[in-house]
């Protein structure tokens, strides 16, 4: 992308990131720098790429912390431009950055925060709620349970955290009792699986990426039955209709029409929940904010020739103009994600399951996740780990026989 390097050859770009993987979406480019903690992942990066900075310290940095490491600011003095990119934006990032006069690419953190939350998140949509499953906004102590299933979410909820099934009266008592007073969103509960694309706000229009098959709440993966745990960009195509397809791109389009005339430029998700009864299409999450499989997807469509999502992303954040590009397209690809169990896996054990998958062939990053629903292991594969909805592939289950080791 001609465009893209030669803007950063006259004004560079940072990523500061906690998790050195988030950046990792472009190749290594002139102009384009990481800094990150010096994890054993990050130090195997960067003995292939230039342009990193590693800060070591006794535990590992969050965003904000790196963004006022005196490294960090050390480095960003030798830059002409201190132009910042992040993961996700907070209120906190913001007043750090503006401090420090650093120009954060970001959009506003409260127009993400807006658009995620579960309660703002309605009104924001306006006219696009009909795409939502039919819900209402109520307090905790007026929730009921009339006999059939619903779902409840607080306004703050990530990667499925936060979202409850209520199948009885019983599952009510704990919200009940601790949050009597808190807003929550029921929404009927619809059976069904989960797709999901990262896409980009440009300049001249939104770019729909990839569409994935969202891999939830498997076990040995995770014990959270809404937990997001993966992606498989294979399943896709063989299991929704071209109705359910141009129905998403559709939903797709208009989020992303909405958060360009709010302001908004850059990566965005949405995901979908496809109805296993009737084949109806819900909005059930907008992440405003990169997706977590972006820099996945990026790296599966380098070899195509075409843009990358994560280099579409950089543009629309340095208002290049995209209006003849064209994004990548992929066939195949999929990561699942092992998270911490409630009886933590030893360290010594999750190393000795990403050894073996390294010998299997996959590619594999670890995390130091040591709360339950913490990420322990990232493996990715360049082929499908599903074959249908909750059925996994040869390859999934050769993954699953080696963490029953």
């Amino acid at each position: 992308m001609k465009r893209l390097s030669t803007k950063l050859n006259q004004t560079p770009v940072v990523y500061v990131t906690r998790d050195i993987e988030r950046a990792l979406g472009l190749p290594d480019t002139e102009g384009y720098f990481i800094i990150s903690n010096a994890t054993e992942f990050a130090k195997e990066v960067a003995k292939n790429r230039a342009h990193i900075l590693l800060i070591e310290e006794e535990t590992i940095l969050d965003t904000w912390q790196l963004l006022e490491h005196d490294k960090t600011n050390t480095f960003l003095k030798t830059l002409s431009s201190q132009r910042i990119v992040v993961f996700k934006n907070t209120p906190h990032i913001e007043r750090i950055c503006a401090s420090k006069q650093y120009n954060l690419l970001n959009p506003a953190a409260d127009l993400a925060l807006t658009v995620e939350a579960k309660i703002s998140q309605v009104s924001w949509l306006g006219d696009l709620a009909t795409y939502l499953p039919p819900s209402e906004i109520l307090l905790g102590k007026d929730l009921t349970y009339a006999g059939t299933p619903f779902i409840v979410q607080f306004n703050r909820t990530h990667t499925g955290g936060g979202t409850m099934l209520i199948e009885s009266e019983d599952d009510l008592i704990s919200i009940k009792e601790r949050f009597p007073n808190r807003e929550v969103r029921k929404s009927t509960y619809i059976e069904g699986y989960t797709i999901t694309s990262n896409n980009v706000v440009s300049t001249s229009d939104t770019f729909i990426g990839n569409i994935s098959y969202q891999i939830t709440g498997l076990s040995p993966f995770t014990s959270q039955p809404f937990a997001t745990i993966g992606n498989d960009w294979a399943l896709p195509p063989n299991i929704l209709t071209e109705k359910q397809l141009e129905l998403y791109t559709t939903m797709v389009n208009a989020i992303g029409m909405k958060l360009k005339g709010a302001g908004w430029k850059g990566l965005f998700g949405v995901d979908a929940l496809v109805s296993s009864k009737d084949g109806a299409i819900y909005l059930i999450e907008i992440n405003a904010r990169q997706p977590a499989s972006t820099t996945f997807e990026s790296v599966l469509q380098e070899d195509s020739g075409s843009v990358t999502m994560f280099a579409l992303h950089l543009a629309a954040l340095l208002d290049i103009d995209s209006s003849s590009m064209s994004r990548a397209s992929l066939s195949s690809g999929a990561q699942i994600i092992l998270r911490q169990k409630e009886e933590p896996l030893s360290s010594e054990t999750v190393m000795q399951y990403k050894d073996t998958l390294i010998e299997a062939g996959y590619t594999v990053m670890s995390y130091p996740g040591t709360k339950p629903g913490t990420d322990l292991l990232r493996i990715q594969t360049e082929t499908s780990l599903m074959d249908a909805h909750n059925v996994f592939s040869p390859k999934g289950n050769q993954i699953i026989d080696i963490l029953s080791l």
